[in-house]
């Protein structure tokens, strides 16, 4: 089954990793997943870049800069200007061989200038099976990203006062929302949102009201973000690794959206809070698009990492960090705080959006993973912060937040969810090995040699993966469809690319295996 992920480019925002990501996890699945990007800079295996030439990426550019230019007489003020896609340039992206030679097309973010509504419109008339990942609420309101506390969506948008300069009933929010309603209409779409949050919104719209709404999260690879001694992470990154540090990922901080002048504030209470000899123990370590400047007047001092892009260093810096602070006032499941969590690190965050399916409160009744602040409460942001410092069963709190990610986001979880969703729509008429892109072929994976099998005395099942943390998902998986109980359970490994495992099974068939044995963990599956 070939799947092809679309996004704008694969290096700017939150939705391009977690498409990257998905791309990823896809590729250990039993399907052929390719993603589609105006522009790559990843130089992720399977990332395909639609423009190659010098004409391709200037005619890129002014779709963008016309998105801008036709939305500036209509724009409430520059602050929004960002916040608010017409998508009324775009491409005719049903021409390309690749989305032709897909069984499934996959949308994730397709604004600036990559997928104008017109564009959308001749993808859904294609009657190609799509799924739509939603991270953010744009696909169905008249044209915002996040519509906060309005709910014009519901209905037919209009009266847009958080964005538009006049609005009225007939505004532009109103006519984008009236040229999605017609694109949409026939079409073979299944909608997928990264919370449950974004997911009850979206059944709640006038356009997705009557469409398939699944809640699934984004993956993450929990071998890459995992935890190191903090005292080591901290020397890594040339810090005192006796200090605390409270980490905050830099963002537009000057956008009213990601609620840094909450977090100034909260840091203020935080340090009047503290005795002077807890306050000299506490710093801030920051990485992102900033300057020294812009945390002048903060209370503790800012180390700042910069952007970083090395996902070595980046996860360093989560494990660095005592907690990690994000009082962002609009968001749907960040991945700042899956990675902050996947590496041990407890985050803090305002009851918004999705965050309070990530963020377990500590009086929630369940095992806490951070803590869950008032909205818009710097005085609770800061109570928060002091917690996790001072009153937290911290290390407690450090194991529930991995534990979590591991159970909910890791990519073998995600991954299988998916795959279920694109079984269940695509054309088994359609999936056929006709002549297509060898693009779309799987390339074997490199440095994998399976050596001999130790005998097992019974006749059994064996089944050999590439990744470590698949053991136990797979035995849990064959115990649950195994109608017989296991003789016995053995691990084998041989070396350190193979990890294999050997299950003696009672009266295994060749039907059983190839019906239940999930293929997204398996390279060799035989009976012996």
């Amino acid at each position: 089954m070939k799947i092809l992920l679309l996004n704008t480019d694969d290096f700017n925002g939150g939705a391009a990793i977690a498409c990257r990501r998905l791309l990823k996890a896809l590729r250990f699945s039993d399907v052929m997943p390719l993603m589609l990007v105006q522009e790559s800079k990843s130089k992720q295996e399977g990332v395909i870049q639609l423009n190659n030439s010098w004409l391709s990426k200037k005619m890129a550019f002014l779709r963008f800069v016309g998105e801008r230019i036709y939305f500036l007489p209509d724009e409430k003020s520059k602050a929004v200007r960002f916040l608010f896609n017409p998508a009324k340039f775009g491409i005719d992206i049903t021409k390309n061989n690749l989305v032709q030679e897909a069984d499934v097309v996959h949308l994730h973010w397709t604004n600036f200038g990559f997928l104008s509504t017109d564009s959308l419109q001749q993808l859904f008339a294609s009657e190609k099976p799509v799924v739509w990942t939603l991270h953010d609420m744009w696909a169905f309101t008249g044209g915002c990203h996040h519509s906060d506390e309005c709910e014009n969506y519901q209905d037919t948008c209009g009266n847009c006062t958080q964005y538009i300069k006049k609005p009225g009933p007939k505004d532009l929010s109103n006519a984008i929302w009236k040229a999605k309603q017609e694109a949409f209409k026939g079409a073979n779409l299944t909608v997928v949102t990264c919370s449950r949050w974004l997911g009850n919104r979206a059944k709640k719209s006038s356009l997705f009201k009557d469409v398939r709404v699944e809640s699934i999260p984004n993956p993450i690879d929990v071998s890459v973000f995992s935890p190191l001694k903090k005292e080591d992470a901290r020397k890594a990154l040339g810090l005192n690794p006796a200090k605390h540090y409270i980490l905050f990922a830099a963002m537009r901080i000057d956008a009213v959206g990601k609620g840094f002048a909450y977090f100034k504030a909260a840091l203020e209470l935080l340090h009047t809070q503290l005795t002077a000899e807890q306050a000299s123990n506490i710093e801030l370590l920051i990485f992102g698009q900033a300057e020294a400047t812009d945390f002048d007047e903060l209370p503790f001092k800012a180390n700042l990492l910069g952007r970083l892009t090395d996902l070595t260093t980046i996860a360093q810096a989560y494990s660095a960090a005592s907690m990690f602070v994000i009082p962002s006032l609009a968001e749907n499941l960040p991945n700042t705080i899956m990675e902050a969590m996947a590496c041990g690190t407890p985050s803090v965050g305002f009851d918004v959006g999705g965050i309070p399916e990530m963020i377990v409160h500590q009086e929630s009744g369940m095992p806490p993973t951070g803590y869950l602040a008032q909205y818009k409460s710097s005085e609770d942001l800061a109570k928060g912060m002091q917690w996790i410092l001072l009153d937290s069963d911290y290390q407690q709190l450090c194991t529930n937040a991995r534990q979590k990610v591991l159970d909910e986001y890791s990519e073998q979880a995600v991954s299988k969810r998916y795959y279920e969703v694109y079984n269940a729509i695509a054309s088994k008429e359609e999936i056929t090995q006709q002549q297509v892109s060898p693009l779309w072929i799987k390339k074997p994976i490199e440095g994998l040699v399976a050596e001999p099998i130790p005998p097992l005395g019974a006749r059994g099942l064996s089944i050999i993966t590439i990744t470590y943390n698949a053991e136990e998902f797979l035995e849990r998986t064959i115990k649950s469809i195994v109608p017989k109980p296991l003789n016995a359970f053995t691990k084998v490994l041989p070396t350190k690319q193979m990890s294999c495992m050997a299950i003696p099974i009672l009266l295994i068939t060749k039907e059983i295996s190839k019906a239940y044995v999930p293929k997204l963990h398996r390279t060799v599956c035989q009976k012996i």
